[in-house]
């Protein structure tokens, strides 16, 4: 996961120096995200795919570029399908999340995704009379909520408690009954996950024999037959600590051996991946509006904020940050600066909440200098609430191969 942020500077200071406002932008490395993706889905063992959960982030370019690179796409909700099959009408798809709808429900039999997860009782039910109200036949895994007491601790739990996620596993008897009486539905296998955030790769491999002997046991006592399991996401991002990641070598070396000592060679094993494949491909850039004093704390106020970017609210943590320096000034009078000391960086909203970092620590900040947050390649932009005071949006400006030379030749503009 190598962040190129030289060329993502030049591109920061390009848009400044082309800009008649101050400058709020996402800028996103597609270079760097083909790298990452394929890196992943090449490292993985053979029986292993490599999907990815589009609502980490659905931009264009961003599917466009991993389109090539992962075994097909991850939707959640009937929107996320049709943005798919719009753009992408032969790439296989699969359909998970919950609160189907009868509308979602029919979408995912006439764009003919490859599985649907199964997230309930009702669900099933809703899903058997379509099938045999229109004669069509459905492949679906069973989403399980499983209870293992090797659940690692995250900061996100998606099951092994009561959630809205996935079925009770103690449900699966009469799960199996009721497909016993719907032969237009195939049950290929299970999708399991059960949290987000993962940051150990030991745990997360401890996680994923808890998964496979499952598995076993219940091809034993139901004599299922099934080959497919698929095993979430929910590899995170270390925001507080950006040195220390996810060890991602670690796991696709110790998932290999995994492998062969469960006897999960002959399974087909599938990865729903989505904040691990574009955190780090995104950066997002804020202008420094005004600097003050507000009893005895320190706070800039920069272009853009948690409407844009939501992630650090979101997550609870005070998000990484680089001061990218500016160094023209128009106006007549003095620049305002802070040098050595704590500073918290806010946006331009009504609201004490709009806080992207805390009692951070800098050498020099002015106003008019820019701010620049990596890993904003995910579950930014796409869950903030962007409409709200209908500030305009940030400018998203996508990296491409053939830009790479003209970027690292340019010089620093905003700087002249």
């Amino acid at each position: 996961m190598k962040l190129n942020l030289a060329r993502i500077k030049a591109a920061a200071y390009a848009l400044h120096a082309s800009s008649d406002e101050p400058l709020c932008a996402y800028l996103y490395d597609l270079v760097q995200l083909r790298e990452h993706a394929h890196h992943l889905v090449n490292s993985l063992p053979n029986n292993c795919e490599m999907f990815y959960a589009i609502k980490a982030n659905s931009d264009l370019p961003i599917l466009q570029t991993l389109a090539n690179e992962v075994q097909g796409f991850e939707v959640a909700s009937g929107g996320e399908l049709a943005w798919v099959r719009e753009h992408f009408p032969s790439i296989p798809v699969i359909f998970g999340g919950p609160g189907k709808t009868n509308q979602e429900l029919q979408a995912a039999l006439r764009h003919k995704v490859e599985y649907i997860h199964v997230e309930s009782f009702g669900e099933l039910e809703r899903l058997a009379w379509m099938t045999q109200k229109q004669q069509r036949n459905v492949s679906i895994l069973l989403r399980i909520n499983l209870s293992l007491a090797s659940l690692p601790k995250t900061t996100l739990t998606m099951g092994g408690r009561p959630t809205p996620f996935g079925i009770d596993a103690q449900q699966l008897p009469q799960i199996l009954d009721c497909l016993k009486q719907h032969p237009k539905i195939c049950l290929c296998g299970f999708h399991f996950h059960l949290i987000s955030h993962q940051l150990d790769a030991e745990a997360q491999l401890e996680l994923l024999r808890g998964y496979f002997e499952q598995v076993h046991a219940w091809q034993e006592k139901y004599a299922l037959g099934i080959k497919h399991i698929n095993v979430g996401g929910g590899i995170g991002i270390n925001y507080r600590e950006p040195k220390k990641q996810f060890d991602w070598q670690r796991f696709s070396e110790g998932l290999s051996s995994l492998i062969d000592d469960c006897e999960m060679g002959d399974y087909q094993i599938r990865f729903e991946l989505g904040r691990y494949v574009t955190a780090s491909s995104g950066c997002y850039v804020m202008e420094v509006l005004d600097l003050k004093e507000n009893l005895g704390q320190h706070f800039a106020v920069a272009r853009g904020g948690t409407h844009h970017f939501r992630t650090p609210y979101a997550q609870g943590h005070s998000h990484p940050f680089q001061v990218l320096p500016v160094e023209s000034w128009v106006y007549p009078f003095s620049r305002r600066e802070i040098n050595d000391c704590a500073i918290n960086i806010v946006g331009q909203l009504c609201t004490p909440k709009d806080v992207l970092v805390t009692q951070a620590g800098v050498k020099q900040l002015r106003v008019g200098d820019l701010l620049l947050f990596p890993y904003a390649g995910a579950y930014a932009w796409h869950i903030s609430h962007q409409n709200f005071l209908r500030h305009p949006p940030p400018l998203h400006h996508y990296l491409q191969a053939q830009q790479q030379q003209q970027l690292e030749e340019l010089p620093c503009a905003a700087n002249q």
